[in-house]
C-alpha cells in the first residue's frame, strides 16, 4: 500500500520536466530580495497564520485520529461498523468543505469558518454522547461537516491574505508550521483518555480546539475577493 500510493508522486517528474510555469507565474516572479523582504515585512501575518493552523490542526486531527478507537473501544462496534462510519463520515466532511468554502465568497472568510466552528461545538454531544449507532453515524457526519466546512474556506482565506509575491511559500510554510505544532495532539488526547476515558477527553479536547480557533479567526484579518496580483 505504501508503493502504491506513493506511486502518484512520480507524476511530478513528469510535471516537472513536461508542463510550463503559468503566465502569472512568469510575468510577477520575484527575485530572491524580494521575497526575504516580503517574508520579513509579513512576519507578524506569518505567525499569526502559523497558530491560527496549529488550532485548526487540533480541531481536525483532534476529532478524526482516535475517533476509530473510541467506536472499538468505548462503543464496542466491530472493524466493519467502524469502517462504515468512517466512510460516512468523511462523506461529511466533503460535503460541508463544499458548502461552506461556497458560501464564504458571500458570507465572508472568518464569518463561515467561525460559524462552522460553532456549530461543531453543538454537534459534540451526539457526536460522543450518542447510544445508538444510528444516532453516533448522524452525529459523526454533522461534526465533519463543520469541522472540515471551517477547512474548506481556509485555503482561500489564506491565500489571500498572503504577500502576492510569495504566496506560494508563505501559505505552504505556515501550513506547515501550525501542522507541526500541534503534530502532538493525538497523542495528547490518548494521554488523556487513559485518566478520563475516550469521550471525555475527545469532547474537551473538541470544545477547547473550537473554542480557541473561533477566538483566533474573529481577532485576524479578512480580505474576502481581493486581488491576488502584485499591486
Amino acid at each position: 500500500m505504501f508503493f502504491i500510493g506513493g506511486a502518484p508522486a512520480l507524476l511530478t517528474l513528469y510535471i516537472r520536466a513536461k508542463v510550463p510555469e503559468s503566465e502569472a507565474w512568469q510575468r510577477t516572479r520575484p527575485d530572491r530580495a524580494a521575497i526575504f523582504g516580503a517574508l520579513r515585512k509579513n512576519f507578524p501575518m506569518f505567525a499569526y497564520l502559523c497558530v491560527f493552523l496549529a488550532a485548526m490542526s487540533f480541531v481536525s486531527h483532534g476529532t478524526q485520529d482516535l475517533y476509530p478507537t473510541f467506536l472499538e473501544k468505548q462503543r464496542g462496534l466491530g472493524p466493519h461498523h467502524v469502517a462504515a462510519i468512517a466512510i460516512i463520515y468523511n462523506i461529511g466532511a466533503v460535503i460541508g468543505g463544499l458548502f461552506f468554502g461556497f458560501i464564504s465568497d458571500s458570507w465572508g472568510r472568518r464569518r463561515s469558518i467561525a460559524t462552522a466552528l460553532i456549530l461543531a461545538i453543538f454537534m459534540i454531544p451526539l457526536w460522543i454522547g450518542a447510544r445508538s449507532i444510528a444516532l453516533l453515524t448522524l452525529g459523526a457526519f454533522l461534526m465533519q461537516f463543520m469541522v472540515q466546512g471551517a477547512f474548506g474556506v481556509i485555503p482561500a482565506h489564506m491565500s489571500e491574505l498572503s504577500p502576492p509575491e510569495v504566496r506560494g511559500l508563505f501559505s505552504g510554510l505556515a501550513y506547515q508550521v501550525g501542522v507541526l505544532l500541534a503534530a502532538n495532539a493525538a497523542f495528547m488526547e490518548a494521554l488523556l483518555a487513559e485518566k478520563w476515558g475516550y469521550a471525555n477527553a475527545m469532547g474537551v479536547v473538541a470544545f477547547s480546539a473550537f473554542a480557541l480557533a473561533t477566538i483566533i479567526v474573529l481577532l485576524g484579518r479578512e480580505r474576502a475577493g481581493g486581488s491576488l496580483h502584485p499591486e
